[in-house]
């Protein structure tokens, strides 16, 4: 015999109910703020910017954020939720060295070409939680997933050679980082061949990682 519910079952999940409708409203306003912040980068874009862009008021982001750093970290943290799962398949199906690192890179090189300014919203931001503390909780994490993503791979193309990573989780993410950082650097400024010079430099580093 199912238990009776009693009032306090009840006040439980409407309560339950109206902080999931709550989140989903943020992440709703997030992704329609996420092309303007891209568009004109952390320091040059506003709450009352993101309203006159989108079809909400400065009102209503107003009432679902405190303030535009909260809106912002929603941004990435939600774009980089994406990002730090967009290789898990082909970690997991790879059956040969080269097959991840193919795979791996061509997902690289395209949301380079693809994704451009949030990839550069995202470093505009981790270069100002340098200066805001309001932001370092928050980016701190964010890299920490990233580098967490990048060592799965790193992990997987090792154990495909029988062989190990001859850095550190934390050396390895700021080597490939700090090559995808100097790609989206060149091909902002228009070198076209950005990309194909990336997937080059990423084959060679990783025959010094593993």
């Amino acid at each position: 015999m199912a238990k009776p519910r009693n009032r306090l079952d009840d006040a439980s999940e409407r309560a339950h109910a109206k902080v999931n409708k709550f989140a989903s409203r943020q992440a709703e306003l997030a992704n329609a703020a996420l092309t303007t912040l891209a568009e004109l980068g952390y320091a040059r874009t506003s709450l009352r910017d993101i309203a006159d862009n989108t079809d909400f008021s400065h009102g209503v982001l107003r009432y679902y954020f405190n303030d535009k750093d909260d809106l912002i970290v929603q941004c990435i943290r939600q774009y980089k939720s994406v990002c730090v799962r967009r290789y898990d398949l082909a970690i997991e199906t790879a059956g040969t060295q080269e097959d991840l690192l193919n795979a791996f890179l061509q997902k690289l090189t395209e949301t380079l070409l693809n994704e451009t300014k949030i990839h550069r919203l995202w470093y505009d931001l981790r270069s100002q939680a340098l200066f805001d503390k309001v932001l370092w909780t928050d980016v701190k994490q964010i890299d920490s997933d990233l580098e967490n993503m990048v060592w799965r791979i790193i992990e997987r193309y090792a154990r495909l050679g029988n062989s190990t990573p001859k850095l550190t989780p934390n050396a390895a993410y700021a080597a490939i980082d700090g090559l995808f950082q100097a790609a989206l650097v060149r091909f902002v400024s228009g070198e076209e061949d950005a990309d194909t010079e990336l997937a080059d430099e990423l084959r060679k580093l990783m025959r010094v990682i593993v």
